[in-house]
């Protein structure tokens, strides 16, 4: 069995079968979204075909830095994650849930009438997938359903493509959300560039099976499927950034007064630059614009985050009116509180939040700083 759980019958595609892919999905009236190279960085673009694919290029990240540099095999997917994640396109940053007119006395309420695209995204990580996977839960998952999300998200194709060369930021071997894709997609491509240039291609579901029997194609071999395996052990064996395994959600959730935070807040900058890289952040607040005229106004919804100030605002003030509060209160929801209500991790082990901290703040030191501290306090008073 394959790792989606189809029979073992992945086929092997070459750069024309890439490019037969991305043809195929735009006749089946897909708007093809993948990675593209713009403002010295890897983030997502309209895809025509392969010669608009990062080919020969690789990210550098560390915490606080991200550049990008040439590679010498002309890898199309040779790189980690860049800032943006696919949330932006089922979530999207600002988005008009309904106008209203004047119409005489009366008032005429008018919802978006734009019908969600068809469309397919190249180039999803297993980080990403997992990324997707939780944003279902939270927007559909439930008693209460957000409808704009739920119309786009059944109207996309998803070609995930196996990671090869993590980046030193990456962490989600220790979370089970990669390097390898497991599920949630309708195509898996794992990129071989051993001398050639192919791509291992798996379904994942019956619409992802059909496509590829369509494509030129070749069926895979042992051979194929060992470097295919070789790949992934390769990317494992690059992350070593790590999470603590056991008491991470009962320390953040029992300490809230512990003097780790104070030290992380002195060099917080509140920024909110974690929050708005980061592909499972959901926070929003909604703001309502009138015309000129007087006679129109719209609702809009727009990404916010728990960093800024006025975010806790309530009757009489804010909530967390101090830095270490708004991180403490990212940290433990991301890391804790999420399972109490979604029964997952918030996080999926991307390192974009470390990577695009202008302090360098690195999440999993963090985290493991509070477990360790509270693990040694512990110890010290003869409680193991």
């Amino acid at each position: 069995m394959s790792a989606s759980g189809f029979p073992k019958a992945g086929v092997v595609l070459s750069l024309d079968g890439l490019q037969a892919l991305i043809d195929a999905l735009a006749a089946r009236g897909y708007q093809v979204l993948g990675p593209v190279e713009h403002d010295g960085a890897i983030g997502t673009g309209h895809i025509a075909g392969i010669a608009d694919l990062p080919a020969g290029r690789t990210d550098r990240q560390e915490a606080g830095s991200y550049r990008l540099d040439d590679r010498d095999d002309g890898a199309l997917f040779g790189y980690a994650v860049g800032p943006g994640s696919w949330k932006r396109h089922l979530h999207r940053p600002i988005e008009t849930l309904f106008k209203v007119r004047r119409v005489g006395d009366e008032l005429s309420f008018e919802p978006p009438r734009e019908p969600p695209a068809r469309t397919a995204l190249l180039g999803v990580r297993s980080c990403e997938l997992a990324a997707i996977a939780i944003q279902d839960r939270v927007f559909q998952g439930g008693r209460y359903v957000n409808t704009e999300y739920a119309a786009r998200r059944a109207n996309i194709f998803l070609v995930a493509v196996n990671c090869g060369d993590p980046a030193s930021t990456c962490f989600c071997s220790s979370l089970n959300t990669g390097p390898r894709a497991r599920r949630g997609y309708d195509i898996a491509l794992t990129e071989l560039v051993d001398g050639r240039h192919e791509f291992l291609a798996e379904p994942g579901s019956d619409s992802g099976a059909a496509l590829l029997a369509y494509l030129p194609n070749r069926p895979a071999t042992e051979a194929d499927w060992q470097a295919a395996d070789a790949v992934a052990a390769h990317a494992a064996a690059q992350i070593h950034r790590r999470l603590p395994a056991e008491g991470l959600k009962e320390a953040l959730q029992q300490h809230p007064e512990h003097p780790h935070w104070e030290e992380v807040a002195a060099r917080c900058l509140a920024c909110a630059n974690c929050t708005n890289v980061c592909p499972t952040c959901f926070c929003t607040t909604i703001d309502d614009h009138s015309d000129l005229d007087g006679h129109g106004a719209a609702r809009v919804r727009r990404w916010d985050s728990c960093f800024n100030g006025d975010f806790s605002y309530v009757h009489g003030g804010a909530v967390r009116t101090q830095t270490r509060s708004r991180y403490r209160q990212w940290l433990t929801h991301k890391l804790a509180n999420w399972w109490d209500q979604f029964g997952t991790s918030g996080c999926v082990g991307c390192g974009r939040c470390i990577a695009w901290c202008p302090a360098g703040i690195d999440l999993t030191v963090e985290a493991t700083s509070i477990v360790d501290s509270i693990s040694a306090e512990a110890k010290a008073h003869g409680v193991a």
